[in-house]
């Protein structure tokens, strides 16, 4: 895409929220690019929430708050279909001034994973099923969204209805249109068990790619929906009484001979895919603050709301945390069905992968899987609140083995100053932090 046929143009990296911080840039910035011309604060993705700095970061107040270079992924510049000026976005990360990657970057992070498994000749491939809600917030309130065809807000529950996506044919149509010109590769669209409710199915990519499609696509389905004048939200739990937003992520592992390594031929899979279950289930405990990032996650990941909060897994039964699919065992994978919507996706697939590897570097065996539903049973669970769950991503050793230092420093920062900040705002007044935000 030639940058210089638009009047401006934006940069914008992944802060440890999963928000864009960048620049918008005239078009006869573009030659400068390449070379680090374009300079951040390193603090700026390590924001909290709202934006603001992280104060006891000592990225911010001990190293003098020092700038970092931008530098264009090799994802390129992508179309932003949802603004009414044409222009583009050249998705960036954040480096050193002696070209090192910033520690606390979380693209750097998941790179750093992916990294381990190529140096066995391996390579992931993931996909992403993301939820969200339409919803109007047009009266200082969330409410259903206005059905396009009758002028009516939506009044009821419409599992798998085609009839619900085709009222809102207008808003799909142009965001198929607009994952095409992105490069995202979407495959279905279904309506979901919430009032307003929909998920979108993305395609099996590298790992790294899926990681950007879910990060570009948050942006463009809020954006676009907006110009259909509603607000679209990945929030967990926007309603008490409804389905929360999912982020589910199917993965499997491909070696230099293009073999599937979870596959051995059978419905069980192979002792790989053992042991990368077993490495799942040991961090998921520890991961949670990945997997419910926010206040309002912890309204989804609570008994009996339709989300997985026992650490198991099962073959074909979507009330485990882990999941095999059944099918043919050349595509055997394992769908990790924890996440909440509001996620970041490079530092959910991070501690995902990594701890895949960390199953299997250390031949892990896991427990027998469930049968049943597992909602209904005894064993261990995920921390069932934002404090619990901080301290145990701090602390624990897993983790630690996963993702760099500075990172789980200041994402736990982060993490406490918004936790901090909202105790003295009505919880029903949270939404309105992260409508749009997450």
């Amino acid at each position: 895409m030639d940058l210089e046929e638009f009047g401006t143009f934006r940069v914008a990296a992944c802060d440890l929220n999963g928000q864009m911080r960048g620049k918008r840039l005239p078009s006869n910035y573009a030659s400068k690019l390449s070379n680090g011309g374009v300079r951040m604060p390193l603090s700026a993705l390590v924001l909290d929430i709202w934006g603001e700095d992280s104060l006891k970061s000592p990225l911010v107040f001990e190293s003098g708050d020092g700038d970092g270079a931008m530098v264009p992924t090799e994802r390129g510049a992508v179309p932003m279909p949802w603004l009414q000026t044409p222009s583009a976005l050249v998705p960036m990360w954040m480096f050193s001034d002696n070209g090192a990657a910033f520690e606390a970057d979380p693209r750097h992070a998941l790179a750093r994973v992916l990294d381990r498994f190529s140096k066995r000749g391996w390579q992931v491939i993931a996909a992403t099923e993301m939820e969200f809600y339409l919803v109007d917030d047009s009266n200082g309130q969330l409410r259903a969204p206005i059905n396009p065809l009758s002028g009516r807000p939506l009044y009821s529950n419409a599992v798998l209805s085609v009839s619900q996506l085709d009222a809102f044919d207008g808003f799909f149509t142009e965001l198929y249109e607009a994952c095409e010109l992105m490069g995202i590769a979407v495959q279905s669209a279904t309506s979901e068990v919430g009032l307003g409710q929909f998920e979108i199915s993305l395609n099996h990519c590298d790992a790294m790619r899926a990681a950007d499609d879910a990060w570009l696509f948050k942006t463009l389905v809020k954006g676009l929906a907006r110009k259909h004048q509603m607000a679209a939200t990945f929030m967990a739990k926007p309603y008490l009484e409804d389905a929360g937003n999912g982020l589910h992520v199917h993965f499997s592992v491909i070696d230099e001979d293009g073999k599937n390594i979870f596959d051995d031929g059978s419905e069980r899979g192979s002792e790989l895919l053992q042991q990368a279950v077993a490495g799942c289930l040991a961090a998921m405990r520890a991961s949670t603050l990945v997997f419910a990032p926010h206040s309002n996650s912890y309204q989804r990941i609570t008994p009996g709301a339709h989300a997985p909060t026992g650490v198991c897994w099962a073959y074909e039964n979507r009330t485990a945390a882990l999941r095999i699919p059944g099918g043919a065992p050349v595509a055997r994978r394992i769908e990790h069905r924890v996440a909440c919507g509001d996620i970041n996706p490079y530092l959910m697939l991070s501690v995902v992968l990594g701890a895949t590897l960390a199953g299997i570097d250390d031949t892990l065996s896991p427990p027998a899987p469930i049968t049943g539903n597992a909602y209904d049973q005894d064993m261990p669970q995920l921390a069932t609140d934002w404090t619990t769950a901080m301290a145990l991503f701090e602390s624990d050793p897993m983790i630690a083995r996963i993702l760099p230092g500075a990172l789980i420093e200041n994402f736990c920062m982060t993490k406490q100053q918004e936790y901090d900040k909202l105790q003295s705002t009505p919880e029903d007044e949270h939404w309105k932090v992260y409508l749009e935000t997450v």
